[in-house]
Formats: C-alpha cells, sequence, structure tokens
C-alpha cells in the first residue's frame, strides 16, 4: 500500500507499518517509496504487532489508515474490534482486496468449481482465533463499519491475469488449489492430474484467470 500510494499523495510523509511477521516489515520498509507527490520527503518506522489487537495510541495522529488483503483473513470479532479503534481514529480507512469468492478460469475446467467451492470453505474455516470471513468479509465491513456512523464506498478490484503474468498465474494456481486440498483432502487425487494441466497453460501462455476482489473506502 505504500509503494502504491506514498507516491500519488502529498507530503510529507510518515508511514507506521504494523504487521506480526517482523520479515514482512523489513521487506516493506525497505521497498518504500521515499519522495511523495509533491516532492516532499516520506518516512516509515516499522512496529511488531498484531493488527487484530491495535489499541487507540497505535492510531493517534494518524490521517489515514490502510491494509490490503486483511478483511477475508479475520474473524468477525476481530472486525469489529479493528472497526472500533479506526472509529476512534476517525480518518478515512482505505482497505483493499478482499476475495468475494468468484474465480473465472478461461479455458474452463470440470474441475474449477470444486476446487473453487473448497478454497471458499477454507477461507471461511474455523481457526482457533474464530471462524474466519473469507467471502463474508466485505458485507460484514460494510455493516460493521455502517453501523459505527461510517460512509462505506465499495468498489471492484479484480485481479486479472493473462499471457503476460505466466508466473503469477501459476503461482496463484499453486496457492489456490493447495488451499483447496487442505480443506478436503479427497480433492487431492483429483487435481494432481489438474494441476499439470492448468500450469501447462500457464507456461504456455493460455491460461487466463480473474479472481474478484472488492476495496472498501470508510469516512467518517
Amino acid at each position: 500500500m505504500s509503494r502504491w500510494l506514498a507516491p500519488l499523495l502529498p507530503g510529507p510523509q510518515h508511514w507506521v507499518m504494523h504487521d506480526r511477521d517482523a520479515h514482512l516489515l523489513d521487506v516493506a520498509a525497505a521497498h518504500l517509496s521515499s519522495v511523495a507527490a509533491d516532492g516532499a520527503a516520506v518516512t516509515v518506522e516499522t512496529r511488531h504487532s498484531d493488527i487484530t489487537r491495535l489499541e487507540p495510541g497505535d492510531l493517534a495522529g494518524a490521517s489515514l489508515i490502510t491494509a490490503s488483503a486483511l478483511l477475508d483473513l479475520i474473524t468477525g470479532d476481530e472486525l469489529a474490534g479493528l472497526a472500533a479503534v479506526c472509529a476512534g481514529a476517525a480518518c478515512p480507512l482505505l482497505l483493499t482486496l478482499s476475495v468475494v469468492g468468484q474465480v473465472s478460469l478461461i479455458p474452463r475446467d470440470p474441475l474449477d468449481r470444486r476446487v473453487a467451492d473448497a478454497f471458499d470453505a477454507h477461507q471461511r474455516r474455523a481457526t482457533e482465533r474464530g471462524r474466519l470471513l473469507g467471502p463474508d468479509a466485505v458485507g460484514f465491513a460494510v455493516e460493521e463499519f455502517g453501523r459505527r456512523g461510517a460512509e462505506v464506498l465499495v468498489r471492484a478490484s479484480p485481479w486479472r491475469l493473462g499471457a503476460s503474468d505466466a508466473d503469477l498465474a501459476a503461482g496463484w494456481l499453486i496457492g489456490w488449489v493447495d488451499a483447496a486440498c487442505e480443506q478436503q483432502p479427497e480433492l487431492a487425487a483429483d487435481t494432481d492430474a489438474y494441476r499439470r494441466r492448468r500450469l501447462a497453460q500457464a507456461g504456455a501462455g493460455r491460461l487466463a484467470v480473474t479472481v474478484d476482489h472488492e476495496d472498501l473506502l470508510v469516512l467518517w
């Protein structure tokens, strides 16, 4: 988010990055743009923390809160807690790339639907933290933030991977099928040939993938 937004916004800017993965924090900080849209400086600090357990003081002074690929990976209780903290900060909140349970592959294959359904079930799986929101996250978030008096704008943000994205499409496909088989181990026997077939299509530039996501802008 910082690589994309920092060069589009005027400065000076100071980004505070939260993640419970210290390695990802290091990567994010190393690749941050150092110049804002108007040439002002961009600085960064990292905080090794769990974003679902933020306290009001963690957001003190914030003028924008943003996260990517987050909502579908947390529980309803975690989202409610995050909404409460962000409501206290009362600044714009941009949450991008939440899956909505729609995937399209061309050419089509008879196993596509089974894998997609198993993947969606994996996204909604029960964990020690509770049941993950998965494809239901956007609807839950709209209701939760709306209940707290916010205006919530939702826009489609699909991934479209074609011949020029063959490596990314292959990486996505492997993760997609692995998650489906983790949720439904009986799929493994059927998906071995499916995986090889789809990876060959991706490598030949003949696989097109659309993964639907939605972005939310929350305004107080």
